[in-house]
């Protein structure tokens, strides 16, 4: 692995020409993916003002992931990837469309909200395999973890920028002007795929994935790989906890900005940034980190961290004080998320590695989503504090299990393997 950290790492994974170029139409996509998240929840909220409902939109999202997920990483290793992530991100960009088309008309409704949200979580689904698998392929072997790393940077940079576009979108305009705006930043995504130029053998679509005769053997033993890995599979049960008792306060922050603090949109976007700084500074630290050594103890400690962040948060109605905890809470769930994930990537046999990633992703975005309809759901009978903060006292009980294994762990995930 690379030796080079701090901004050194930074820059030499950027120098990669085709990483360069996937990263500066992925911030703009991710930008654009936030707008429309913020604003997904604020309409929902206020068509309903139900914590319920604000769940069910977050699950409709969400959980598409958990039931495509195993044909969805199994296809990134059969299919051109850049193909597929060029397709998906069409079909996102026509889903945005009409969910701008239908707010702008008056015509929306949360029915409406939650049957276009099942098709993006669907479209997802497919999409994120793909995107995470092919990362590997954009640098050199060295750069591995910086680019991860910088991965999740773009994403969370877009995480902090994204809700105050959407804030100021909402407030002139409404939420229709929000959706438009996304489905225009899928546009310089689509541009630098079109621009980036890969091998076929980086691309997917293994010669060994083509002999298969049957889909379904293909993930089968995809998951028994993950599940019978000595650390993937113990991360993975890490990142399920995390995702459920941890990660679901973000589709819930709506409601907190409504009924805690009643702030209105804008008040609702200094939350979610809060958040995206949070997250923006974790996954700087990590992109110049550029190491995968220590990397284990370190997301570890993190699940602590997140937890004790969400237990202040849950336990304040005062709105200043809000802030920070979020911002802490950012910090501590990006070094989980892309920790484990630069981990796994670390770890996993490359023909393994979409299925693998899709195992990840499923997770990923399926675990919240239960979180996130069980949390609404009590909600609606308790408030949207007490949950949030049994959530996070249970995920503190994981940590001490995850913290007497994390010697074991890095034995099995910090090793070097095929990339």
């Amino acid at each position: 692995m690379s030796n080079l950290s701090g901004f050194a790492a930074i820059r030499r994974a950027l120098s990669n020409r085709n990483f360069g170029i996937f990263t500066l139409g992925n911030i703009v996509s991710h930008v654009g993916t936030w707008v429309q998240r913020l604003a997904v929840g604020w309409l929902a909220w206020k068509l309903t003002e139900s914590g319920a409902w604000l769940g069910t939109v977050a699950f409709a999202d969400l959980f598409p992931t958990v039931l495509l997920a195993p044909l969805t990483g199994a296809v990134a290793d059969r299919v051109d990837r850049k193909n597929l992530m060029i397709v998906t991100q069409i079909l996102m960009l026509i889903q945005a469309g009409l969910l701008a088309w239908l707010t702008l008309a008056g015509l929306i409704t949360i029915e409406g909200l939650i049957v276009l949200a099942v098709v993006g979580g669907a479209v997802t689904s497919f999409n994120q395999p793909a995107r995470l698998a092919i990362v590997p392929s954009l640098v050199a072997r060295e750069d591995m973890a910086s680019a991860i790393g910088i991965n999740s940077l773009s994403f969370n940079l877009a995480r902090f920028v994204g809700p105050m576009i959407a804030g100021a979108l909402i407030a002139a305009s409404g939420a229709g002007a929000a959706f438009a705006f996304n489905s225009l930043s899928f546009l310089a995504f689509l541009v630098a795929l079109l621009m980036i130029r890969l091998e076929p053998a980086a691309r997917g679509a293994s010669g060994r994935a083509k002999e298969k005769g049957k889909i379904t053997s293909e993930i089968g033993e995809g998951y028994r790989y993950a599940a019978g890995h000595p650390g993937i599979g113990p991360m993975l049960i890490i990142l399920s906890s995390v995702s459920i008792l941890g990660r679901p306060y973000i589709e819930l922050l709506p409601g907190f900005a409504g009924e805690v603090f009643k702030v209105d949109a804008t008040g609702l976007a200094w939350l979610t940034s809060a958040v995206g700084l949070g997250a923006m500074l974790g996954g700087f630290w990590l992109a110049q980190r550029g190491a995968v050594v220590g990397l284990t103890s370190v997301a570890i400690s993190s699940v602590a961290v997140l937890s004790s962040a969400l237990i202040a948060f849950a336990a304040t109605d005062i709105y200043w004080f809000a802030l920070p905890c979020l911002m802490v809470t950012g910090f501590g769930m990006v070094i989980i998320g892309v920790g484990e994930q630069t981990l796994i990537q670390n770890a996993v046999a490359s023909d393994m590695r979409g299925r693998v990633m899709g195992l990840y992703g499923m997770i990923g975005r399926g675990a919240p989503a239960i979180g996130a309809l069980l949390m609404g759901v009590l909600a609606s009978f308790f408030g949207f504090q007490w949950p949030v903060a049994i959530g996070a006292a249970l995920l503190l009980i994981m940590w001490v299990w995850a913290f007497r294994r994390r010697h074991e762990l890095a034995a099995a995930l910090e090793m070097e393997s095929d990339i």
